[in-house]
């Protein structure tokens, strides 16, 4: 057993083991360590702790010192240094009319190097590029070329499946993934749906490929021959999350049978033919899922229940002789009145009977009685004056008072009448 310390640089999730030497370090503290790089500014995530020897890479480089003020300060200069540094350099890209994606900017911690990380399709002549970089900050300047992969490890971002990206939050090393991965596990083979943000296969087929594999190993492949509690039949499909497999059964033409994986023996697993194979006479068994009956909690309520409608009296009780009025309440729970209120009867005036005009030979019909237009008019409240049928007028004519048939205006006006 050896006694390191495990430490973190910078926001990454790998991390690394040192040689504590005489000090104590706790998890969260900052320290300065030995690297191949020179010193380092790195952040402790576990104490003084034992690990095994073959888990250690020899030589085991030392912790020079705990962090100080000091180092603090040094590192949040260098950290305004780099951002300076990413759009000096971008400038330069663009000067130089390379085609590179520049990603992350490095400075050292005594300032003596930095680390530019860049993406690019193909080789890159950035030598002009460094000339001037080296021209401009007086330090010792480095180019690396990195893969898409490490490009959204170091931006970080939101995957798909609406969390952090799994290489910025706890994966130590990329893990080889391949296209037969997605067709073990019966994922469509649309490069969309089955690729990350970065464009390349999504790291997270691998977390259940293990198990994908061990349970094919237990159920049959497509099209084998197969007995199941209803006759034999062949495997059409075989959903490996449930372990169940879909059957066309000889005897049935009623459409295939889903059935659990104990309830069918394997007869010849794969493609092949009948001939030589005996069925059994005896059938498997069927399978009986066995489910776990929680208790029903039970509800413990201090109100008592509101009666129901059924229990209610069928009639309501009158009121008192006293004339109080019994205490209401309102249809939504509102409070109770304290006193009854007095009940308002509003005594509406009695309607006016429309006087009953005698029909003679000088009256109109229907005169003096409301009116209602054709259409759904106003009411005319006032009855007109009876005119009557004729009167005196220049040269004899009789005049009479002319309506519109809809409501409109009266319109007033001589009109000879025709006798007979």
């Amino acid at each position: 057993m050896i006694t390191v310390i495990s430490v973190r640089f910078r926001n990454g999730t790998k991390t690394y083991y040192f040689d504590p030497r005489d000090l104590t370090v706790a998890a969260g503290d900052d320290v300065i360590v030995e690297t191949a790089q020179g010193l380092e500014f790195a952040q402790c995530t576990e104490g003084n702790h034992g690990v095994a020897d073959d888990r250690v890479i020899q030589p085991l480089r030392p912790v020079v010192r705990l962090a100080t003020a000091n180092d603090r300060n040094t590192d949040a200069y260098n950290r305004t240094r780099e951002k300076e540094a990413f759009e000096i350099c971008q400038k330069k890209i663009a000067a130089h009319k390379l085609e590179m994606k520049l990603v992350r900017v490095e400075c050292s911690f005594d300032g003596s190097k930095i680390l530019f990380f860049f993406t690019a399709d193909g080789r890159v002549d950035f030598r002009e590029l460094v000339k001037d970089l080296a021209g401009v900050f007086r330090s010792r300047i480095e180019l690396r070329q990195i893969g898409v992969r490490d490009e959204a490890k170091m931006l970080g971002g939101l995957g798909i499946c609406g969390r952090p990206f799994c290489c910025t939050e706890y994966m130590d090393d990329f893990m080889p993934v391949s296209i037969k991965m997605a067709k073990t596990q019966n994922l469509s083979l649309n490069p969309t749906k089955i690729s990350g943000t970065c464009g390349r296969l999504m790291c997270c087929l691998k977390y259940e490929q293990d198990a994908y594999e061990d349970a094919l190993k237990r159920l049959p492949k497509n099209d084998s021959f197969v007995l199941t509690p209803d006759g034999p039949g062949n495997v059409s499909d075989v959903n490996v999350l449930k372990e169940k497999v879909t059957v066309r059964l000889d005897d049935r033409t009623d459409g295939p049978r889903c059935y659990h994986n104990c309830e069918v023996c394997v007869l010849r697993n794969g493609k092949g033919s009948r001939d030589g194979i005996q069925i059994p006479d005896k059938r498997p068994e069927r399978y009986v899922e066995e489910r776990e009956e929680f208790p029903v909690p039970q509800i413990i309520s201090d109100f008592s229940p509101r009666p129901l409608l059924a229990d209610l009296p069928a009639e309501t009780p009158a009121e008192p002789a006293d004339g109080k009025s019994r205490r209401r309440r309102g249809h939504r729970g509102g409070r109770k009145s304290g006193e009854a209120k007095p009940r308002l009867e509003v005594k509406l005036p009695a309607k006016a009977e429309p006087k009953h005009v005698p029909q003679t030979e000088n009256a109109p019909q229907g005169d003096g009685q409301r009116r209602r237009n054709h259409r759904g008019g106003r009411k005319h409240a006032a009855a007109e004056q009876p005119v009557p049928k004729t009167a005196p007028a220049a040269g004899g004519e009789e005049v009479r008072r002319k309506r519109t048939h809809r409501g409109g205006r009266r319109h007033h006006g001589a009109k000879p009448k025709t006798e007979g």
